[in-house]
């Protein structure tokens, strides 16, 4: 593996276009695929656009317009010194949305991803027609589940990532080894003999040695920490609080050992009509363990909605 590669070494080939996109005041890198209504894709930690590769040609097929983001600090994207708190964030979905043309979209995410589509549909709801979830939990429930014992273990990392420079220099030991140890602690066990898992991490081991990216990355989890003693964090959860306006989707595995099924269910407080799938023998990352299932599922949604 390439020590430092180069941020253009995410633009893979592919049927998709590559393109640059300015929103909130920095440049985003997306692929972009077909027209029609528009889903925005957002990826979770350690992952990079390409993680919905899948999702972009089912989608595209099936009459939409998949945009596939590397979000802040990732992939080909601007890794700012800061910005990594969620309202920022969600300005950055927000004016990606406005920048892409789009009056809506339906927001799909993964695990950060999907925190960063709940928190979008709950700040920017004008822009939002729909949010699908995988492996991942609305921001609240999350945060109260944490306080119990099985997903406080789950999340053991989240509270590793905190200290300073260690976290970053473990993330890129060994030509980013540990990408690939997580990845296969938190999968499904019918998906980590294949060779789909072994190209899945080869690229986003890859993906995490670019300059800028273990930093931003961890900076997620920095700001979700701390802020739960801070102004700033009181004031996003009152701004949570209230009923979800845009219909859900959740995609779980039962076999997610990141995000916890319980702990996805526990989303529903949040949005009571959320339509909630659990899928055996799954684990964390629903689109690439189970791609051509996650597409039919995301398309059955979609379509209902756009009838």
């Amino acid at each position: 593996m390439q020590a430092t590669p180069d941020p253009s070494i995410v633009r893979i080939d592919g049927p998709w276009t590559h393109r640059d996109v300015s929103a909130n005041g920095i440049r985003l890198h997306v692929a972009e695929l077909g027209d029609g209504p528009l889903v925005v894709l957002l990826h979770g930690f350690a992952e990079f656009w390409w993680t919905w590769h899948h999702q972009l040609t089912a989608l595209a097929d099936a009459g939409f317009r998949a945009v596939a983001v590397d979000l802040r600090g990732y992939g080909d994207s601007d890794k700012p010194p800061r910005g990594y708190d969620a309202w920022t964030l969600a300005g950055d979905v927000g004016g990606l949305i406005k920048s892409l043309g789009a009056r809506k979209a339906h927001l799909v995410g993964h695990a950060w991803g999907g925190m960063l589509a709940w928190t979008v549909g709950a700040l920017h709801p004008r822009l939002v027609s729909s949010v699908s979830v995988l492996g991942g939990a609305h921001p609240l429930a999350l945060r109260r589940a944490v306080r119990r014992p099985g997903q406080l273990r789950a999340s053991g990392h989240l509270f590793r990532f905190q200290v300073p420079m260690a976290p970053e220099k473990w993330l890129v030991k060994d030509d980013a080894l540990a990408v690939e140890e997580l990845f296969r602690a938190w999968s499904g066990p019918q998906w980590t003999d294949t060779a789909e898992f072994a190209e899945a991490v080869r690229a986003f081991r890859q993906a995490m040695l670019v300059p800028g990216v273990p930093h931003s990355a961890l900076e997620y989890y920095r700001w979700a920490f701390r802020a739960q003693f801070r102004g700033e964090g009181r004031r996003f959860s009152e701004a949570l609080r209230g009923r979800f306006a845009p219909r859900v989707l959740q995609l779980h595995g039962e076999e997610d050992r990141c995000v916890l099924p319980d702990t996805a269910a526990a989303s529903r407080r949040w949005a009571p009509d959320a339509r909630l799938e659990r899928w055996p023998g799954i684990g964390h990352f629903p689109h690439l363990e189970a791609p051509d299932r996650t597409s039919a599922a995301l398309l059955d949604f979609f379509r209902i909605l756009e009838a």
